[in-house]
């Protein structure tokens, strides 16, 4: 399993549970996009039951999570009030009050602004947030167990198993080697894309779980590429910096000092190892990755 933690690189944001809204017409409520993917919510040992939407992943590979049913879970009273085409909602326990409006991106816990990765939206009538706040604003670790799908909430501080066991998948074909006339900066790509999903792992270098700098360093090894450990060690002796990114640049990110890598794969895009969700693919142009993107290198 990987842990959602506010020290790696993808920064935690926040937790979820449906609040039931009016019937608004489409053109009042921000309408997410779920994919097809089936995700569960379990808070210690017991498995979460949303009876009217359900948690998806969003279009940025964003976890979001009805917000209701776990607030109360977790001790919150959950109310909302309509105001204009948005959705006000406070959360309250002894410790703390949370408001969020939805299709804004902050957050004011006990009267203090936080940014949250995305803003809350309406999906079929509900309020959604995403789930990596938890960590920062209600205080439990999150635990993503990958191979069932499930994000396990740890409010006693403990660390549990998967209360649901996905069946097993169907067998998944070796990557097939690149032909010989590929260049090799696509050869790196369709390597890279091969190892799509596989959990992030702090220290890891291997396809069994990856960290930022073992992912991109495993990635071009195996194209007969050597590069430093870290990411910082890349972005200082690796390479020639570039401004006219091509396929296969390395792109480096920083928060005060360089901390993320990832692999450029066009049109915008990179792939890399993020803490929240594994190799995935993310967007230069996002709020988040741009606020942090110090350059690229060329090592081909």
């Amino acid at each position: 399993m990987k842990s959602f933690s506010s020290r790696l690189i993808c920064s935690c944001a926040l937790l979820c549970a449906a609040v039931p809204l009016f019937a608004a017409p489409a053109a009042e409520a921000s309408q997410a996009a779920p994919s097809d993917r089936t995700v569960k919510v379990q808070v210690n040992d017991e498995l979460l039951k949303f009876p009217e939407v359900q948690p998806y992943i969003d279009a940025q590979g964003i976890m979001q999570v009805p917000l209701r049913v776990l607030s109360e879970k977790l001790g919150y009273q959950v109310s909302w009030e309509k105001l204009a085409n948005e959705i006000e909602v406070t959360l309250v326990n002894k410790q703390q009050s949370i408001m969020l409006v939805t299709d804004q991106q902050q957050a004011i816990v006990n009267s203090k602004k936080i940014s949250m990765e995305s803003a809350p939206t309406v999906y079929e009538g509900n309020t959604y947030v995403p789930l990596r706040f938890i960590t920062e604003t209600f205080g439990s670790p999150i635990e993503w167990n990958e191979p069932n799908q499930i994000a396990i909430v740890e409010t006693d501080g403990q660390s549990h198993k998967p209360a649901w066991i996905a069946p097993p998948p169907a067998p998944k074909a070796a990557p097939k080697a690149a032909p010989a006339a590929v260049p090799v900066n696509e050869q790196i790509i369709q390597t890279a894309n091969a190892y799509m999903g596989v959990p992030y792992v702090w220290g890891g270098t291997t396809p069994n779980g990856f960290d930022c700098s073992g992912f991109v360093r495993f990635v071009y090894q195996a194209k007969g590429i050597e590069l430093p450990r870290t990411s910082a060690e890349m972005h200082s002796e690796a390479g020639t910096q570039v401004t006219d990114l091509k396929v296969g640049d390395l792109v480096f990110f920083a928060s005060k000092t360089v901390n993320h890598v990832g692999i450029y794969l066009g049109n915008g895009r990179f792939i890399s190892a993020t803490s929240s969700r594994g190799v995935a693919v993310d967007s230069l142009s996002s709020s988040y990755w741009k606020a942090r993107y110090v350059g690229a290198k060329r090592v081909l």
